[in-house]
């Protein structure tokens, strides 16, 4: 058996987490306008590769500078039940802005302030013009503003126009161990540094005709794209200042509706009820892209604040916290509220296999609903969500879910303790990524499978408790 005993610890009081939300929301107010200045400011311009592989010049710029300990954000302590003893609050002396892509008419929000629709949480005072009659949701107490303002949405601005480099450009300022979001559409390659993620949380993307929006969210270290297409349309995302089970809730600027991260689904306003369609995505290091991806895109710090300003986590000590911010709700205490599940969905079936149970096994062979899957873990990714600066925080290595299936027949496959992996059938040789490099198989490369490698707490949160894999 590999289930380890745990320490119980206990959920926020909601008391507790709306006062955390009043005050994110000040330190946002206060600091955006001289973040997101000082960040135009600090924006580099050296020349970079575009998305249509041109460039003007080698790019010569310096790595990431590291800030000295004593200017990076601290936890706050706050008085919590005994098995707690810190309370995370997140950094906001970066460059957040509230200039983002919102345009609010007040003439089209009179249908939120409402005293018979039941809207006696923070929602009731955001003045989102939206349908806000139409939802999948119970109870509006589920939705807490993560921002504050009458009208959030963009506070954290994401990027609408990306700018990517090769990996050969980016490996001047991303260390290899850095983590990052690698997205493949059709054989395109891409990589999304999660230093540049925290920051922004969706990247408003295409793949020759396919419209991809890029999401993480950082309180729930939830990495998935989505096609933005919905019944024919193109839609723009962006972040709505919400959260749900801390998770992001995304808005599109075309019916403003708000989508739910995780799960990609519609959960107020025209769309609600809508599914948007996932897309390969996985958690790896930029080594790891590097490597496997020589050809690839990294999307270059040029595409928003400039190089200078990534590298530092704005969210200091979240992932070795006692608690999730801005979170209510029961935690199953079978694993740490923080420790990080491979969460597998497969049509209307979803297991989540616990980091520590997949580095212990190396691969882990299973089926979820009608998918074979095999979980792989090895190599040095860092935690993008703990120590101050990414590059040198905790080693927590990669763990990504894919398809065995080649030519019809379902691979099992064994770890062999140095970062590779055999498979039982052919005995083929096999990458962490799922690239076959000596054997039969040699040159083949396994697609993903829609997971994430989200907080224990959020994934039991929107999939149940009961789907955690007891080996």
């Amino acid at each position: 058996m590999w289930r380890r005993s745990r320490r119980v610890r206990g959920t926020m009081p909601s008391s507790i987490a709306r006062l955390l939300a009043a005050l994110l929301a000040v330190v946002v107010l206060t600091s955006a306008c001289s973040s997101a200045s000082s960040a135009a400011s600090s924006t580099n311009d050296d020349p970079v590769e575009t998305a249509d592989g041109s460039v003007d010049a080698d790019s010569g710029s310096d790595s990431t500078t590291a800030p000295q300990a004593d200017d990076q954000s601290t936890t706050t302590t706050t008085p919590l039940p005994p098995e707690s003893t810190t309370t995370f609050v997140p950094d906001l002396e970066g460059p957040f802005s509230t200039n983002g892509g919102a345009q609010f008419d007040p003439a089209a929000a009179d249908v939120i302030i409402s005293e018979s629709d039941d809207r006696s949480g923070p929602v009731a005072q955001m003045s989102f013009p939206t349908d806000w009659t139409r939802r999948t949701i119970d109870d509006w107490e589920e939705i807490l503003a993560g921002l504050g303002g009458s009208d959030p949405r963009d506070g954290i601005p994401p990027i609408d126009d990306p700018i990517f480099e090769t990996p050969a450009l980016a490996s001047q300022w991303l260390s290899d161990n850095e983590p990052g979001a690698m997205v493949i559409v059709d054989g395109d390659a891409r990589f999304y540094a999660l230093s540049i993620l925290t920051r922004h949380e969706i990247v408003n993307d295409a793949f020759g005709d396919v419209p991809v929006a890029v999401t993480y969210c950082p309180l729930c270290n939830t990495a998935i794209a989505f096609d933005r297409r919905v019944n024919g349309e193109v839609l723009r995302f962006g972040v709505s200042g919400l959260l749900r089970n801390s998770d992001l809730v995304m808005w599109d600027d075309q019916t403003v509706s708000l989508w739910q991260q995780v799960t990609g689904e519609g959960i107020v306003g025209e769309y609600a009820g809508a599914n948007l369609e996932p897309v390969s995505t996985a958690i790896v290091s930029f080594g790891q892209f590097r490597e496997a991806h020589p050809d690839g895109k990294s999307l270059a710090a040029e595409s928003a604040f400039g190089r200078t300003t990534y590298g530092s986590n704005p969210y200091v000590g979240y992932s070795t916290s006692a608690r999730p911010f801005l979170f209510d709700g029961e935690i199953d205490d079978r694993e740490l509220a923080l420790s990080r599940v491979v969460g597998v969905t497969a049509g209307d079936a979803a297991r989540a296999y616990a980091f520590d149970d997949v580095r212990a096994a190396g691969a882990i062979n299973d089926v979820v609903g009608n998918q074979p899957v095999v979980i792989l873990s090895g190599g040095r990714t860092t935690d993008a969500l703990d120590g101050p600066i990414i590059a040198g925080s905790a080693n927590i290595g990669t763990a990504l879910a894919l398809d065995p299936v080649v030519d019809g027949q379902t691979l099992t496959f064994s770890a062999n303790g140095d970062d590779t992996f055999t498979d039982d059938q052919t005995g083929s040789t096999w990458t962490v990524l799922g690239q076959a490099t000596a054997g039969e198989l040699a040159g083949t490369q396994l697609d993903t499978v829609v997971h994430r490698n989200e907080f224990w707490f959020a994934w039991q949160a929107f999939f149940g408790p009961d789907t955690l894999a007891t080996p």
